[in-house]
C-alpha cells in the first residue's frame, strides 16, 4: 500500500482547511451549544487508554441527559449496561475524550473534545434520576475544543433516511448473541431477555 506518514503528505493530499473550518473550534459553549445539549437523546464518547488501545461507546438517555455545569463543563449519567466499562477504564489511564452529540434527523453534529474524570457526588447524581433510576457515576468533562461537524457523512449514507433502512439484512441481536457469545444458551430463551424484558430493564433501581 502506498502509505503516508508525514502531516505534510496529508495536506498534500486533502488540502488545506478554510478558514471557516480552522477557525470553528470553541474552548466554551455558548447558547447555541447549550441548546443542542438540551435537545441531543445520543452521543458517542470515545476514549484511549495509556497504550493507545482505544473505545467508543454510545450513550443514550431523553434528551438533555447532558447537564451543563458550567460554561466549560458537562457530566453524563452512567446507566445499566453490560459493566465492561472499557471506557471507563481507559480515563483512568488517560483522560482525553471526544464525544459527538447527534439529533436524529440532523445531520450536523456537535463535537466536544476534552479531559474527563469520573465522579460519584451524591448531589450531582441525584440531579440525573431518569425513571427512578439513579446513576452509580457520573463522567465529568472539562471542555477544550468544542464546534458542530457538517452533514456530509449523514447525507452520504443516508443514515436518517427510511428508504435506506434495512433493519432486518443481518441476523438479530438475540441470533448474534447467541453464534458470538451465548452459544451454550436456548435461543428462545435469549430472543426473550431481547425482548420485553429488556426494555423493561433499562433504568433498573439500585
Amino acid at each position: 500500500m502506498d502509505e503516508i506518514t508525514t502531516e505534510a503528505e496529508l495536506h498534500e493530499l486533502l488540502g488545506k482547511p478554510t478558514a471557516a473550518a480552522a477557525g470553528k473550534e470553541r474552548t466554551a459553549l455558548d447558547d447555541i451549544h447549550r441548546q443542542w445539549l438540551a435537545a441531543s437523546p445520543f452521543c458517542l464518547v470515545a476514549t484511549s487508554a495509556a497504550d493507545g488501545t482505544c473505545d467508543v461507546s454510545p450513550k443514550g438517555d431523553p434528551p438533555g441527559f447532558t447537564l451543563v455545569l458550567d460554561d466549560a463543563t458537562i457530566a453524563l449519567p452512567e446507566r445499566a449496561g453490560n459493566r465492561r466499562a472499557d471506557g471507563f477504564a481507559n480515563i483512568l489511564t488517560n483522560p482525553h475524550v471526544g464525544l459527538i452529540y447527534l439529533l436524529p434527523g440532523r445531520g450536523d453534529t456537535l463535537r466536544i473534545n476534552g479531559r474527563a474524570r469520573l465522579v460519584r457526588d451524591g448531589d450531582l447524581l441525584d440531579r440525573m434520576v431518569e425513571k427512578g433510576h439513579r446513576p452509580l457515576l457520573a463522567m465529568v468533562v472539562e471542555i477544550e475544543q468544542v464546534f458542530f461537524h457538517c452533514a456530509k457523512a449523514f447525507l452520504r449514507s443516508g443514515l436518517w433516511d427510511p428508504e435506506t433502512w434495512q433493519p432486518d439484512i443481518v441476523a438479530s441481536r438475540a441470533r448474534i448473541a447467541h453464534q458470538q457469545e451465548r452459544a451454550d444458551e436456548d435461543l428462545a430463551a435469549i430472543e426473550r431477555y431481547y425482548g420485553e424484558s429488556y426494555t423493561a430493564g433499562l433504568y433498573p433501581s439500585v
